[in-house]
């Protein structure tokens, strides 16, 4: 499995399995996404966790750049449907 595999995988277990869907991505408005992935990729602890503390789940350091590339990709995408609405306005 390549690392952009394993990223395409976490992003799917983080809808799947956390229900973080496109949807509930899209409520976020300050930078939430950024800023979890921020934590998860500095390997670092609550201090801009941006969610409830039980969602704080690192694990290896390796595992939890692949959960930020995969809260990034999340990031990406809600941008680009805010994006959208905002021209079919």
């Amino acid at each position: 499995m390549t690392v952009i595999d394993e990223i395409a995988a976490e992003r799917a277990r983080q809808i799947n399995e956390e229900g973080h869907t496109p949807e509930r991505d899209d409520q976020y408005q300050s930078d939430e996404l950024s800023r979890a992935a921020a934590c998860y990729a500095l390997h670092r602890s609550f201090p801009d966790w941006p969610w409830s503390y039980a969602w704080w789940k690192p694990t290896t350091e390796r595992r939890d750049l692949i959960k930020a590339a995969a809260l990034i990709v999340a990031e990406i995408k809600r941008l680009d449907r805010k994006a959208e609405k905002e021209k079919m306005k």
